[in-house]
């Protein structure tokens, strides 16, 4: 899986390099070289058998941080859906909801002509879900893993992002939860798509209608755009639901203890109050955070 991939390419990294692997996801440096990297999947979620990602987690600094860089993607990666029949309902469901996630971190844009990568975008989507609940009754569906899996790794190797620029605020916001909770990260993104749908639905209504109509299967109506894009929230919302996944903070035993700590820590807020904003979709404050944050722990 992601987690056991990206140590591998983290190795990939460290190995050659004369400092510190983590001197690389803190500055971002350019890799110079790396050892090649293979990949045989057994949990298809994360796509880091084919992306040039890798993201790992520094206990003692509670940070989870992501890098990229084509030398470590995969030089082969192998996909044997006889694999994955072994996989607990949670692991899928997890997986499931993080390939789901690194489409829509794409597909949230305010780009414009993008019209060949929304249908893949959406098409991918829509076959991910139909697949998954095949796979919620029948974890040995041959057809329904081969589905799921080849959504998964075309879901991270940047073929749906062609053209468009993406968001990646709710991964930022979830690599906190991770970070700090331990929290599986499906679970966590679980939580904060719907929550941070909600809050910036209305920077570009339309795009979210265009979500609601073409991959949620709402109505389509010219009369109430905004609740046609809740809607489609809130179906995407029940579909995680019917998965078992949590979508409240309150679910995975969450207050609201971290969550300033969070925020400051995801936009590296400094005390003379500068800080940098994520999300390309809406830009994103601490004080945004927080209330996202807080919208996903209901009272």
């Amino acid at each position: 899986g992601g987690s056991v991939i990206d140590s591998g390419k983290a190795i990939a990294l460290g190995v050659p390099y004369e400092g510190g692997v983590w001197d690389y996801f803190i500055t971002k440096k350019p890799a110079e070289k790396a050892l090649d990297v293979a990949a045989i999947l057994t949990l298809p979620a994360t796509g880091s058998e084919s992306s040039d990602s890798v993201v790992v987690q520094n206990d003692e600094l509670q940070l989870k941080i992501g890098y990229n860089s084509n030398k470590v993607r995969p030089l082969f990666s192998i996909i044997n859906p006889e694999l994955f029949y072994t996989l607990p309902k949670c692991q899928i469901s997890n997986g499931v909801c993080d390939m789901m996630s690194h489409i829509m971190e794409r597909y949230f844009t305010n780009t414009i002509h993008t019209d060949v990568t929304d249908g893949l975008c959406e098409s991918t989507l829509k076959a991910i879900m139909k697949n998954a609940k095949i796979l919620d009754k029948d974890n040995r569906n041959y057809d329904a893993w081969a589905e799921v899996a080849f959504a998964g790794t075309l879901a991270h190797t940047g073929l749906l992002g062609l053209g468009r620029v993406g968001d990646w605020a709710s991964h930022k916001l979830e690599h906190e939860l991770s970070a700090i909770y331990d929290v599986a990260h499906g679970a966590g993104l679980s939580v904060i798509l719907p929550s941070w749908m909600r809050y910036v639905y209305r920077t570009n209504v339309n795009m979210f209608v265009q979500f609601a109509v073409n991959v949620m299967g709402v109505a389509a109506s010219f009369r109430d755009p905004e609740a046609i894009a809740l809607e489609g929230i809130e179906r995407l919302e029940s579909f995680f639901r019917s998965l078992g996944r949590p979508v409240t903070l309150t679910e995975l035993g969450i207050d609201g203890a971290n969550f300033e700590v969070m925020a400051r820590k995801i936009t590296w807020y400094k005390e003379d109050g500068s800080e940098t904003p994520v999300g390309g979709f809406r830009k994103l404050y601490r004080k945004d955070i927080v209330e996202i944050f807080n919208m996903a722990k209901p009272s």
